[in-house]
């Protein structure tokens, strides 16, 4: 009696083991950008925070970054494939390089591999059939960024492209393009080449070369917070901080400062955080529960940051998430 006691009991227990874990257990990759760019540690802290709940429900995640931006399209592709022949369930990844890109992830979905977008790639979600886009509408972003300048007083706006060709930037570019001719004011576009990316000297003397060269430019737009940074130190070297408004893409103590001070107008803050969290954990419980999320796509941003609102997200800046 006792030993069919026992017998009955194990039983039991490995039952309720079993059903503490879900039938799938999602393994997923997470696609980033470089390791050089630290908005992608932003993006980090929101995966690292939804890989608890990922672990907790069986399932494991692996944050995968390019090394830089000089071989763009064949690193992101060398990710994808290393993800597929990893075997994963799901991958989350934005895409910055359709032409390269999108022929991967196909494959991937052909596959029967789920699909997330954030960051960037929304126009591009039912050509590789994801699930889903968590980020901000870049041209939108854009938009609002060059309609803040124009209002400003802005005449003539340089949006400054860090990396040529990807798709996130070059609309946000069109975007500001767009405000700007609505608006009254010109709008120069500047492509520095993808090997200044995260070289805050060099890129900072291609931008004063521009304001140099041109001295009716009165507002520059960047495209990352670290070329914000570049921006800032060409308008100090050339002394023009007085006629040259200053707008970025992205969120640091040092752009916060600058706003706080007066020395540069507003920033344009995606909410990276919130972009790699719903990402990651919106794309492990679609494979673990069958759960989706109805709106679509679900957007992050734009939110203009300024003198009005910056004292309000210091504190999201100062814990890593913004």
């Amino acid at each position: 009696m006792t030993l069919i006691k026992t017998l009955k009991a194990t039983a039991a227990a490995a039952v309720l083991a079993m059903s503490a874990v879900p039938a799938f257990a999602a393994d997923i990759a997470v696609i980033a950008g470089s390791q050089e760019d630290g908005f992608f540690n932003l993006i980090k802290k929101g995966v690292d925070d939804a890989t608890l709940m990922v672990e907790a429900n069986g399932g494991s995640v692996n944050y995968l970054r390019t090394p830089n931006y000089d071989n763009f399209g064949p690193d992101l592709v060398n990710l994808i494939n290393q993800a597929v022949a990893q075997g994963v369930d799901g991958i989350a990844i934005p895409i910055w390089v359709a032409e390269a890109q999108v022929p991967a992830l196909q494959a991937a979905a052909e596959q029967g591999i789920v699909i997330m977008l954030y960051n960037s790639g929304q126009e591009l979600k039912d050509d590789v059939k994801a699930l889903n886009y968590f980020g901000a509408d870049e041209f939108l972003a854009g938009y609002e960024g060059g309609k803040y300048m124009v209002d400003q007083g802005a005449k003539k706006i340089l949006c400054h492209i860090t990396t040529p060709g990807a798709v996130n930037h070059e609309t946000r570019c069109s975007g500001v393009e767009k405000a700007g001719k609505e608006g009254g004011a010109q709008v120069i576009v500047l492509r520095t080449p993808a090997n200044l990316d995260g070289d805050i000297t060099g890129t900072a003397e291609a931008v004063k070369a521009e304001l140099v060269s041109d001295p009716e430019i009165d507002a520059v737009i960047s495209l990352a917070a670290w070329s914000g940074d570049a921006a800032s130190n060409a308008v100090d070297q050339i002394g023009t901080g007085d006629r040259v408004m200053l707008g970025v893409f992205g969120l640091s103590p040092a752009i916060l400062d600058r706003i706080k001070a007066g020395t540069q107008k507003m920033a344009i803050d995606q909410q990276p955080y919130l972009q790699g969290y719903l990402a990651t954990s919106m794309l492990a419980a679609h494979i673990d529960f069958g759960t989706d999320v109805n709106t679509d796509p679900v957007l992050t941003g734009p939110a203009i940051i300024d003198a009005s609102n910056v004292e309000s997200t210091l504190a999201g800046v100062a814990k890593g998430a913004r």
